[in-house]
């Protein structure tokens, strides 16, 4: 089966999961700084969030495929959107709170929603961008070392817990059951932050994709654990945040915004403390988490051994 897995996540889906994640009614430590953060942001008579609730049970309106190519894409997707098809979607999901016909009927409904959808990207996305991009390059880390060792048998059965590989089919945990078959189109997986289940579209003509939630242990916050940065130092603990992923010293410094000298000489420590491997790659050297390393940046203490 060819499969790929998306460089980023998709702009508009992550919108639908992120409004459905802030709806929960009891939220993980990892996403309570986050919700926090939106809802100063929402105004109380914005009805954005609301109309994004009332809509998401027909994610193929929200979700054009041409999101893949960028958040712009998307939206200029939506707004070609045909208004007969905008209002056999909303016939799907009658009865409708009274305001909805109003704001999206008639040829304009389809660029209200565009701007409604950029709105929501703005407020539940954009500002929480670097994180959602540094887990999602952790994530295709991950992928890229199951692709290594176990071919595309193990790309798939690495997508457990939310789905399982038998040798020829792939079980999923969608909310409801289908049947998705790919007639030779491969598969593509979307790797998404604010997912707490697999998603797919509903049309089995549009392009298979399963836009599945990343693990935890690889979903970054942008904040330390407490009292991290006082023990490590804020460049040291910057250097091993980036490090998750795997990084070579000038990439390394890059994105912490020093000098290549400079973490050389925090990943020597670091490497010392047993914190930090760094393996040699042909002429590239690359830094990565130990095990140890993991549990640091992570909050969680690794499982004894032995």
């Amino acid at each position: 089966m060819r499969t790929t897995v998306a460089p980023t996540a998709d702009p508009l889906w992550e919108v639908v999961l992120a409004g459905c994640r802030l709806r929960d009614r009891v939220h993980p430590p990892l996403f309570r700084g986050w919700v926090n953060a939106v809802r100063k942001r929402f105004d109380r008579r914005d009805p954005a969030p609301h109309l994004l609730h009332v809509l998401a049970p027909v994610p193929d309106l929200l979700t054009p495929p041409e999101s893949a190519d960028g958040l712009e894409a998307g939206l200029e997707a939506l707004r070609a959107t045909p208004p007969h098809r905008l209002t056999a979607e909303l016939e799907r999901l009658r009865p409708l709170p009274a305001w909805v016909d109003p704001l999206l009927d008639g040829a304009r409904g389809p660029t209200v929603l565009a701007e409604v959808l950029r709105h929501l990207h703005s407020v539940l996305v954009e500002p929480h961008a670097e994180v959602v991009r540094e887990s999602v390059n952790a994530d295709r880390a991950r992928r890229a070392r199951d692709l290594v060792d176990a071919g595309v048998h193990g790309l798939l059965a690495g997508l457990r817990p939310h789905a399982r590989w038998n040798g020829s089919v792939l079980e999923v945990d969608f909310p409801q059951h289908r049947d998705l078959r790919l007639r030779g189109r491969g598969l593509r997986l979307v790797p998404s932050y604010f997912g707490r289940l697999p998603g797919t579209f509903t049309d089995p003509d549009l392009p298979p994709v399963l836009v599945y939630p990343i693990l935890d242990a690889d979903r970054w916050t942008g904040t330390a654990p407490s009292g991290l940065d006082e023990l490590l130092g804020t460049t040291r603990h910057a250097v091993l945040e980036c490090a998750r992923i795997g990084a070579g010293t000038i990439e390394l410094a890059r994105r912490v915004g020093t000098s290549p000298a400079s973490v050389s000489r925090h990943t020597g420590v670091l490497r010392g403390a047993g914190l930090l491997r760094t393996t040699r790659h042909g002429a590239r050297t690359v830094h990565s988490l130990t095990t140890l390393g993991e549990a640091l940046v992570n909050g969680r203490v690794p499982a004894a051994e032995g």
